[in-house]
């Protein structure tokens, strides 16, 4: 068991490697729309936020574009759904270590929504493994806020002091913290090191054996 008394981990660039599928649903969805394209960089400085926030980064914040943004978030779900098996696979030695800690509570908490989130689980073979998901849809402020944390710790009953995030992305360390948890980022995910280390998590992991060190103790 770990030395903590529950887990919570991210998704996408954490337990899920979907660069590759984050890339194509946004690359599909802009040309389906006539915009232009975005860098990568661009687009995965982004990963982490609900589509929405992705979008109206892009096309304005002003109310006279949320149709515009709803059909963008409709035309990416749909896309992504559909090739989503082609596109994702696991990182190595994560999907081995979520197993390990069968006897300590896990959660994931995601800035997806619930069906991709179930989509990728069982893409992983961890359909079974947490006992809750918190996605977008389950929550009125995403990460970087608290709440979907918090959420997590409601749920699950667990002291925020003996609780650990675990992510790719800034915004989850930042959640985290407001939320009283420990956190750590990964380096595997779409999180530039740089970054990362200037949000100030308090274990920096490198790979899964670094990762299972920590939450272990050993």
């Amino acid at each position: 068991m770990s030395r903590f008394d529950a887990v919570l981990f991210d998704l996408d660039g954490t337990l899920l490697d979907s660069i590759a599928l984050i890339l194509e649903s946004y690359r599909h969805t802009l040309a389906a729309h006539g915009l232009p394209a975005r860098s990568d960089e661009d687009v995965l400085s982004g990963l982490g936020t609900p589509l929405e926030a992705q979008f109206r980064r892009w096309v304005g914040e002003e109310a006279e574009h949320a149709e515009t943004v709803q059909a963008l978030v409709d035309t990416y779900i749909a896309h992504n759904l559909d090739v989503h098996d082609r596109f994702v696979k696991p990182y190595p030695g994560v999907t081995e270590l979520v197993r390990r800690l069968s006897g300590t509570p896990v959660a994931v908490v995601t800035s997806k929504r619930r069906r991709g989130t179930e989509m990728g689980l069982r893409a992983l073979g961890l359909h079974d493994a947490f006992e809750i998901l918190v996605c977008a849809d389950d929550v009125e402020r995403p990460k970087p806020h608290p709440e979907p944390v918090q959420r997590a710790l409601r749920f699950l009953g667990t002291d925020p002091a003996k609780t650990v995030f675990v992510g790719d992305a800034v915004h989850d360390v930042e959640a985290g913290k407001a939320a009283g948890v420990r956190t750590v980022a990964v380096t595997w995910g779409a999180g530039r090191r740089e970054e990362l280390e200037r949000s100030r998590p308090d274990v920096m992991s490198d790979d899964a054996d670094a990762l299972a060190r920590f939450l272990f103790g050993r």
